[in-house]
């Protein structure tokens, strides 16, 4: 029967676990204009982040 070497510590075994917990990046709806977005950035159609305006978006 095998043995291990060493002992696996919690950080490395946790690690080694998260790869198969991974499910991508999550996209959310925009509450402003409802354009798909990445949680926690600038949206890119409206350009606004929290309710704010944050960047102008103007047809050049």
């Amino acid at each position: 029967m095998a043995l291990q070497q060493s002992k696996v510590s919690k950080q490395k075994k946790r690690q080694r676990k998260a790869a198969n917990r991974y499910k991508g990046i999550q996209v959310s709806l925009c509450p402003a204009c409802g354009a798909s977005r990445i949680p926690h950035r600038i949206c890119t159609k409206c350009g606004q982040y929290n309710g704010r305006q944050i960047i102008s978006t103007t047809a050049e």
